[in-house]
């Protein structure tokens, strides 16, 4: 499943069903809010911060220009999205930077939330901005945490310091003079976690946050555990004033809970999520365009984001020109598919999109055996059927099937997505958007 397709699907039908009316009642208004909070509760948002949405949703709901209103379902569908939007914080929260270096990022969280993992990811992120990063092992207790780190701080391109099972709070101290020393401007704390709360956890926490004074002191929360992440980040809060949440798993959360109640609990901003396994596989986090994801609209600045970091501007050009002078075929179609697994899994790229509902054709997984059918049948067509796709007809299918050890129904199913694609390439050029025009395909 797409992230969280559960409730966007929920709140999608809900909606649907008011495109035909030409105004509603306040009754039923409220009926569609009633039906928006159990949407809200099932994907395991916290209760209390579902009543204060609805309240709040309603009461602007019910106001005298809704009940007036032509297009009710579309006024209430912004008036949900203005909702969630500052229901996770309104605006990307940025992190903040020392005015004098280094700047010091405390991350901390229970084990196996994918602190370590996060404190590669970060490091990997700033390291793109051109900072110098040393990646601390403050976690001196877990077996392999601090081999791990150094692994993750090897691949991610950055220093990383060690001292052995010595204090923690000493291990903070010397890497952030280390940091000074040697004139690096960034330090990352990768802390300990436990598998549960306790006191012992806290005062350590505690006393390296009195020690080196982070500059940010980070939550990092699974969000695949929906409201245990939520409760556990409120009492971290409680407990050190952390300035921000990083959300891991968001690729495995479909239904949310985390994402939309934990700023709402903490009234902390999610910094950023990390939504696969390689060390790449962060983001910024942008409540406006998670907004969109969830109500179907799309999020195309992200997949803007993503394509402009794996695509050259050359490329990009060069495939736009030729779609111009001569269209999309299979021999585009083909290169595009291999280039876009360097974007991410298809799934999440399709729950970018405004029109992914279009694509549901295609295999979400897009696994590497899916990708090796589709390209013996396309490699199985001749020249003038992969540069004209519409000459393919009833005896050429039996052939490309024949020759690409498939059947009939693969070579249907890849016409079909392929003018699933192309229909979708029409559609988009034709909003007169340029940004469109970015993506690679």
């Amino acid at each position: 499943m797409a992230l969280f397709e559960g409730l966007s699907e929920r709140l999608n039908h809900i909606f649907s069903k008011m495109k035909n009316k030409g105004k509603l009642t306040e009754l039923e208004i409220k009926q569609v809010m009633r039906e928006v909070r159990i949407a809200l509760l099932e994907a395991d948002v916290n209760f209390n911060v579902v009543r204060d949405f609805i309240n709040r949703a309603t009461e602007k709901a019910v106001g005298e220009d809704i009940l007036k209103s032509l297009t009710p379902s579309q006024q209430i569908i912004k008036i949900v999205d203005d909702e969630l939007v500052e229901l996770m914080g309104a605006k990307n929260a940025k992190l903040a930077v020392s005015d004098k270096p280094p700047s010091v990022y405390m991350m901390c969280g229970l084990q196996g939330a994918g602190k370590t993992t996060m404190c590669g990811k970060l490091a990997a992120m700033l390291k793109k901005q051109g900072k110098s990063v040393l990646l601390a092992a403050c976690d001196v207790y877990r077996p392999a945490a601090i081999k791990q780190l150094q692994i993750v701080g090897e691949r991610a391109g950055a220093e990383t310091f060690a001292l052995g099972q010595i204090s923690p709070v000493k291990i903070a101290e010397e890497a952030v003079k280390r940091a000074v020393s040697n004139g690096l401007d960034t330090v990352v704390l990768d802390t300990a976690g436990r598998l549960h709360i306790d006191e012992a956890l806290m005062s350590e926490l505690r006393e390296i946050k009195q020690a080196v004074r982070p500059t940010e002191i980070l939550f990092v929360a699974d969000s695949m555990t929906g409201q245990d992440a939520v409760n556990a980040a409120d009492i971290f809060n409680k407990q050190l004033d952390v300035s921000g949440v990083i959300l891991t798993k968001l690729d495995g959360d479909t239904r949310g809970g985390a994402a939309l109640s934990i700023r709402a609990v903490t009234g902390k901003p999610i910094k950023f999520t990390g939504i696969g396994e390689k060390l790449t596989d962060i983001e910024p986090f942008y409540p406006d365009r998670m907004a969109s994801r969830i109500l179907g609209m799309g999020d195309v600045l992200s997949l803007i984001e993503k394509a402009e970091k794996a695509f050259s501007e050359e490329e990009t050009k060069r495939l736009e020109k030729k779609i111009k002078e001569r269209g999309f075929d299979f021999n585009d179609y083909l290169l595009q598919l291999d280039s876009l697994k360097k974007m991410g899994s298809m799934k999440e790229i399709l729950s970018m999109l405004p029109v992914g509902g279009q694509l549901k054709d295609f295999d979400e997984s897009f696994s590497e055996k899916q990708l090796i059918v589709t390209k013996a049948i396309i490699q199985s067509m001749t020249k003038k059927e992969r540069s004209n796709p519409d000459s393919i007809k009833g005896s050429e299918k039996k052939r490309i099937a024949a020759g690409s050890g498939t059947s009939i129904q693969d070579v249907n199913k890849l016409l079909k997505q392929f003018d699933a694609m192309k229909n979708m390439m029409k559609q988009m050029s034709g909003k007169g958007n340029k940004k469109f025009m970015k993506l690679p395909f």
